[in-house]
């Protein structure tokens, strides 16, 4: 063996090469330049070594074959000269271009996460074999860091898979699992697994033992899919089909005029429609695709290159690069003081909606969880609810039959408190009233273990307040999670006054656990997504009652990138629920918050949303008619209007998001989040904060803080809620950014 640290080079035969990665220092196999260099230097001496057949590339480390490139290289590159983006796109097509051209047979034996960088090399060998196994996966995300694939991913794909299913994996960023790859021809072969009770898992999905694989290490999974590799390697030694397709595929990718103007013509309507214009690197990437399939490889490549270097560095690249890093430091335990205790059971009360969805993505990721309310009517609903939700299917878009019958053992329906009492981690999960939630505490805490931890789903109301009158109110937080809960990433983990470190650890470590992304926050009104999110929705009433109509409210938010305008996502959360959020921030804030008229007359009129069919849009009767405005609401407007008045679409961009950002800045100063970091991904995560802006400091900062405090001057008039913060006028003064 040749000790090359992170890839390792070994030979299980005398012809036989095989390179293994495993970076003992990281999680994930990630391409970094010294393991570039190291591969160049592997790939130096195999091909000056006689008798060698074959190179099998693969991984050990478990559920990962290579994460990609090394992002963190990328980004102190990323104000580079053109041409030297150029260069390391062009270092990539010649490394990665040996593989195809070695005087052997190249297989990439792929087990776990193969993306980016990674899926390219992979597709620069001859061959590939993917492991049967769930946490295996392929795909090119970079459209989701604003590039596209750079290091021949444009040009290699459509001459192995096809143009059409290249343009789809590449422009659609999403990874696809090993069967999928099999069925597109992008994989040779798959290897079978075997499943617990000796069965195998085969290419149609039957096998003779149910279940998920238990029973096999992920070594034995590794040897057996390098067992296949070595296998292909003498196929393809004695068929030579490998040659004859390397001559295929570097050559156009043959598909007419006709053909190629039909597929460019649709796959960017639907980009467009999917991108709204605000992400260009999934239409240059299709670009790259549709002009890269008439010519050779190597022109292909210049091709891609020419498209790769004027997206490296663009503004939206920028904003999505820090969207990966705040993602990234979101994942690390160690940012959290304190020690976890291990949750090895959870209860949940309160049958409802939110209830439902935290219980079932404890049963996804096999938590034992008990499902606790007040009568055993609205405990059996509950836990349909949960099976539902745990066991959905999205081809067959819904239940799977199979999976509920699988998870149906660690769902518990109960309405005994000793029962409840029995878990590790409880999550109260009633209705938004605090005397409820402190009897219920009162009932349960003298029943709970010592160590245990007691946890409130409570948007609104204070931690500290709700910890009084516990025995051990440090083991006491909120866990805030967001509706729907299977779609909603985010979780609040709010820290009381008396909160521990090791409370607050624990709660973070399990969201994690449960794949879910914690911010900690301290104790305050809103906490922090609320806090910040109430003033834009208050201001777009505001609006409303100067002369701006909905549609124009609502169409300068989605302009600006927000996932729906401020008015529609009144509908969606209900009027009466963010009535009550309004009140809350008002009794707190009341020098800065100029309540609308609008809101309570709406909730007045029965108008409180989809729930209930009517609220600002009418959500029922004839197909045709929903989601139109509602006359009546029109009507209650009206009555509340104070003037009429023109708004240009900027006005109404500063007036919905300077009240969000002032409202963010004295959040920090209220030392409520941590850091600007934590407030920007919490928005991203919690109210679909435009990722191609970067969260809405970075927004900031790119605007310039100086540029800020001059426009919020021309809204002095309008009171205590445009007020500059002390934190935005020194950032103005000093030139300085949020982000540092």
């Amino acid at each position: 063996m040749i000790d090359g640290s992170i890839l390792n080079l070994e030979f299980p035969a005398p012809d036989i090469a095989v390179l293994t990665l495993n970076d003992p220092r990281k999680g994930a196999n990630i391409l970094s330049q010294a393991v570039l260099d190291d591969l160049d230097q592997h790939l130096d001496a195999l091909e000056n070594r006689d008798g060698i057949a074959g190179l099998v590339i693969r991984s050990t480390k478990p559920g990962n074959f290579i994460a990609g490139a090394d992002v963190r290289e990328f980004l102190a590159q990323i104000d580079a000269p053109a041409e030297q983006i150029e260069r390391l796109c062009r270092r990539g097509h010649q490394l990665f271009g040996r593989l195809s051209k070695t005087p052997f047979v190249t297989v990439a034996a792929i087990q776990g996460v193969c993306v980016g960088g990674g899926a390219e090399l992979a597709l620069w060998c001859d061959r590939r074999i993917m492991a049967d196994t769930p946490d295996t996966s392929f795909g090119f995300p970079e459209v989701k860091l604003g590039l596209l694939p750079g290091w021949g991913g444009t040009v290699r794909a459509p001459r192995i898979i096809g143009l059409s299913n290249a343009v789809e994996l590449i422009t659609g960023g999403e990874p696809i699992d090993a069967r999928t790859a099999y069925a597109m021809g992008l994989v040779s072969d798959l290897a079978l697994v075997r499943q617990a009770g000796g069965g195998q898992r085969n290419r149609e999905g039957a096998g003779d033992a149910p279940g998920p694989s238990t029973s096999r290490t992920s070594t034995t999974v590794a040897d057996d899919l390098l067992d296949a590799a070595v296998r292909l390697v003498r196929t393809e030694q004695q068929s030579r089909q490998y040659l004859e397709d390397r001559c295929r595929w570097f050559g156009p990718v043959g598909l007419s005029e006709t053909e190629l103007g039909f597929l460019g013509a649709t796959a960017s309507a639907y980009i467009q429609g999917q991108t709204k214009g605000r992400y260009p690197a999934p239409l240059a990437a299709l670009e790259a695709m549709l002009d890269g399939a008439g010519v050779d490889v190597e022109t292909a490549l210049k091709i891609e290159t020419a498209a790769f270097t004027p997206l490296f560095g663009s503004p939206v690249n920028r904003a999505l690069l820090n969207v990966f890093f705040l993602r990234d430091q979101n994942k690390k335990p160690d940012r959290v003081p304190g020690s976890p205790r291990e949750v090895r059971k959870v209860s949940v009360v309160g049958a409802g909606v939110m209830g439902q969805g935290i219980a079932a993505a404890n049963a996804k990721r096999g938590i034992p969880v008990a499902l606790g309310d007040l009568s055993a009517e609205s405990v059996a609903r509950g836990v349909q609810g949960v099976l539902s939700e745990a066991s959905y299917n999205r081809q067959s878009k819904g239940p799977d039959v199979a999976k509920t019958l699988q998870l149906a053992p660690l769902v518990n329906g109960t309405v005994s408190d000793a029962e409840l009492s029995s878990a590790d981690l409880v999550i109260e999960a009633v209705y938004e009233n605090a005397e409820a939630k402190k009897q219920l505490y009162r009932r349960l805490e003298p029943q709970l273990a010592a160590d245990a931890i007691l946890c409130s789903n409570t948007s609104t109301i204070p931690i500290s307040e709700l910890a009084a009158g516990l025995a051990r109110p440090e083991r006491f937080c909120g866990l805030h999670f967001f509706n729907p809960v299977r779609m909603m990433p985010l979780v609040e983990v709010i820290r009381g006054r008396s909160t521990s470190d090791d409370t607050i650890a624990t709660a973070a470590a399990y969201a994690r656990r449960i794949g879910k992304s914690p911010i900690i926050v301290n104790d305050g009104p809103g906490f922090l997504v609320n806090r910040v999110l109430l003033p834009y929705m208050n201001e777009a009433l505001l609006l409303l009652e100067e002369g701006a109509s909905i549609k124009q409210v609502d169409r300068a938010a989605t302009a600006f990138g927000m996932p729906m305008g401020p008015i529609t996502l009144y509908d969606t959360v209900g009027l009466d629920i963010a009535l009550h959020a309004g009140e809350v921030m008002r009794s707190a804030f009341a020098d800065r918050v100029a309540p609308s008229s609008i809101l309570p007359a709406m909730v007045a009129a029965g108008r409180i949303g989809q729930k209930v069919g009517r609220g600002f849009f009418d959500h029922s009767g004839n197909r045709s008619d929903r989601g139109k405005e509602s006359s009546e609401a029109a009507a209650i407007i009206a009555a509340h209007r104070r003037g009429e008045r023109r708004f240009t679409p900027e006005e109404l961009t500063e007036r919905l998001f300077f009240p969000m950002l002032l409202e963010a800045s004295r959040l920090l100063e209220d030392g409520v989040a941590a850091n600007v970091r934590d407030v920007d991904l919490a928005l991203i995560l919690g109210i679909g904060f435009p990722p191609f802006r970067g969260g809405l400091f970075f927004w900031a900062d790119t605007t310039g803080a100086a540029a800020i405090v001059e426009k919020l001057k021309t809204y002095s008039s309008l009171g205590e809620r445009f007020a500059l913060t002390g934190s935005l006028k020194n950032a103005a003064a000093s030139k300085s950014k949020f982000y540092g």
